[in-house]
């Protein structure tokens, strides 16, 4: 039986990629002054850049559950099956959304057949999950298999990132104010994960070079075969630093694929520029 992927726009795929390998675009909005935009659709993460440098603080919005709806009864009306992996529950009502429109189909569409993950994860860390799902429907993998992977990646997806300012993160209500306190300090640079699904602080640094160190003793710790495995990069519009941590990886671990992204509007929107994100499988827990 064929199955249809779902994923929505913040994953820092590019447009490319949902129509090349059949996924169906979940956008979410940017708000820019009185404008909405949908993403990756009417608006590019490098206009929302040079929206924030010019002073504007643009705002999000999770999809829109009239166009989930639309999606979800062509997917009952086709008798395919459905897989949408969500952006983080924790940083998106996008999930819980998705969750109530499917319960409402499901009323007209008894038959409906769809699973939704929440991804607990962001930007890259989400979208590789998404690559990888397409790779093994192209496959023809069955689809318990791919449910049962897409899970276990979810689970073991890591987020190792840096803000530039972390006010931006906290006036979009995705960090508390009292967790970015330091930003804005003298060359102080903070280094934050996820954790279940939420932004989590961990350590201040100061100084750049040592961030990054920093960065890559925590791949360490926490990462498995890293020599092999697929890392992800993403960044603010920040391709220099991008590149030099992708020379630092390559050199301590001898890492052969990368794949380096410029930050989506979404998430851009939010983080601002400067960002540096890495993203990675970590050790399974016992």
């Amino acid at each position: 039986m064929t199955l249809k992927l779902f994923a929505d726009s913040a994953c820092d795929l590019p447009l490319s990629f949902y129509e090349e390998n059949n996924v169906e675009l979940i956008t979410l909005q940017v708000h820019i002054d009185d404008q909405e935009y949908q993403d990756l659709q009417n608006i590019q993460p490098e206009q929302v850049y040079e929206e924030i440098r010019a002073g504007k603080m643009p705002k999000t919005s999770q999809a829109s559950p009239q166009r989930l709806q639309e999606l979800f009864t062509e997917l009952a009306k086709s008798g395919e099956s459905g897989l949408y992996i969500a952006m983080s529950s924790g940083l998106s009502g996008t999930y819980q959304t998705a969750i109530m429109v499917k319960n409402q189909v499901k009323e007209q569409f008894p038959d409906l057949d769809l699973t939704i993950i929440d991804s607990k994860a962001v930007s890259l860390g989400y979208g590789m999950t998404v690559m990888a799902l397409a790779e093994r429907i192209k496959n023809n993998e069955s689809k318990e298999d791919i449910i049962k992977f897409a899970q276990s990646n979810c689970d073991r997806m890591e987020h190792l990132f840096t803000i530039e300012d972390l006010e931006f993160l906290a006036a979009g209500g995705r960090l508390s104010r009292s967790s970015a306190f330091f930003g804005g300090l003298l060359n102080i640079k903070p280094l934050l994960h996820i954790e279940e699904g939420k932004l989590v602080p961990l350590e201040k640094i100061r100084g750049k070079k040592k961030l990054l160190k920093r960065m890559l003793d925590l791949m360490e710790e926490r990462g498995i075969d890293l020599e092999n495995q697929l890392i992800g990069i993403c960044h603010g519009d920040d391709e220099e630093t991008a590149l030099v941590m992708k020379k630092m990886i390559e050199e301590r671990f001898g890492t052969k694929n990368f794949y380096i992204r410029l930050i989506g509007a979404i998430v851009a929107s939010h983080a601002g520029p400067g960002t540096l994100a890495v993203f990675f499988l970590k050790k399974p827990s016992v």
